[in-house]
């Protein structure tokens, strides 16, 4: 099974919503998308063309290499054509392995019990080809085997990836609700910020909404920061392919660039866990830390930028006065001191966000986990335009 050359079916997964602007990234990096859906996309590549996926991309969750197709209606049919596969030319049978898997199969009241029964049978077969036992768990450091079966269908694939990519391994100190970093790369994408003008990022949290604004400027990518990818425990990996990889990321940075982030927090902790993440990401340098609330964050006057927003969301139902208060002020922020800047708020709470004053010019869709979420944008004018419309 020669994975690492020859083409098969690749699904690439995201997180709900982050599917276009996953493909975007997957197009300039060159890849033909053969089918496009809400959690992901469809390619037909080798697994060595996976490697360039995997360092690159900032919205992806997993890429998952497909090595058999099936039909299963129950758990002995499922433990027979996974059997059947050739694992001694995937697996180093002395090494370790793990099994994921999205599984919606009458026969199966847990997934726990289908990941057992694709175990059972990797193990089976090696003992049978080879006289020894691999070693299998839970951690997803090393080889590993992903199920997809819904119904009677069923796809068994090799998980390139590991460790989800949606963490981009800079992050060491998460911080309060801190947002996922596929997600932050996703927001930043929607807001057209052309990667030059000022990018202001008040209520800053732990940071990652700048860290990434920073790391997509300077086209630092993520597997600038990632030694340990599960396609380097599978049989015929060639180290090679990864390094040069690297090395191609490591010249396309782009450096001695002229850019203005500011990242401010009233909380003297959440500033020093950015500058620290920032510290460990290389990009330190780039960015403008500040202890303050949020109306006395500096706003370069030329006009032209991205002020970017993540409050705290609050309860849906049974609002807090303190919120209300809290964006009302967010809106007479960026009418005051944002003139001619577009304004961005991210938040799962539609009813705080009629509070803000301002009327949406968009109204952008997204997930926070399981939260249904929405990036607002407002046009701040400035000048002989009006600043904005009151929300209805």
């Amino acid at each position: 099974m020669q994975v690492f050359h020859n083409k098969s079916k690749v699904i690439i997964t995201c997180n709900k919503r982050l599917s276009p602007y996953l493909q975007e990234e997957v197009k300039a990096l060159g890849y033909t998308i053969e089918r496009a859906f809400a959690t992901g996309v469809e390619l037909n590549i080798t697994v060595t063309e996976c490697i360039k996926l995997n360092l690159n991309l900032r919205c992806a969750s997993q890429i998952l290499y497909s090595i058999k197709n099936f039909k299963a209606n129950t758990p002995d049919d499922l433990y027979k054509e996974i059997k059947a596969i050739e694992w001694e030319e995937l697996i180093d049978f002395s090494g370790y392995f793990s099994v994921t898997s999205n599984v919606d199969n009458p026969n199966i009241t847990t997934p726990l019990f289908a990941n057992l029964k694709v175990k059972d049978a990797i193990v089976d077969r090696l003992k049978e080809k080879k006289g020894i036992r691999p070693n299998s768990g839970s951690d997803v450091n090393k080889a590993v085997v992903h199920l997809y079966w819904k119904d009677a269908e069923a796809n068994v694939f090799i998980d390139t990836s590991g460790e989800t990519l949606a963490k981009h391994g800079y992050r060491k100190i998460p911080g309060k609700a801190p947002m996922l970093e596929a997600l932050a790369a996703g927001v930043i994408y929607a807001t057209n910020w052309d990667k030059k003008s000022p990018f202001i990022n008040p209520m800053c949290g732990s940071g990652t909404l700048a860290i990434e604004a920073a790391l997509i400027a300077t086209n630092r990518a993520p597997g600038l920061y990632r030694m340990n990818y599960a396609f380097m425990h599978i049989l015929g990996y060639n180290e090679e392919v990864f390094f040069a990889e690297r090395r191609i990321l490591k010249e396309q940075v782009i450096k001695n660039i002229e850019l203005k982030i500011v990242a401010s927090d009233l909380s003297e902790d959440a500033v020093e866990v950015t500058r620290r993440n920032a510290k460990t990401a290389g990009v330190d340098g780039l960015i403008e830390f500040e202890v303050c609330d949020f109306e006395l964050t500096p706003v370069p006057e030329d006009g032209k930028g991205a002020v970017v927003f993540n409050p705290e969301y609050g309860e849906r139902l049974g609002v807090h006065s303190k919120l209300e208060l809290t964006y009302k002020r967010m809106g007479d922020f960026m009418k005051t001191k944002c003139k001619g800047y577009s304004g961005y708020i991210f938040t799962g709470n539609p009813d705080l966000a009629k509070k803000i004053g301002l009327k949406a010019a968009k109204k952008i869709e997204f997930y926070n986990g399981k939260l249904d979420c929405r990036l607002l944008e407002y046009e701040l004018y400035d000048g002989s335009r009006r600043i904005a419309k009151t929300e209805d």
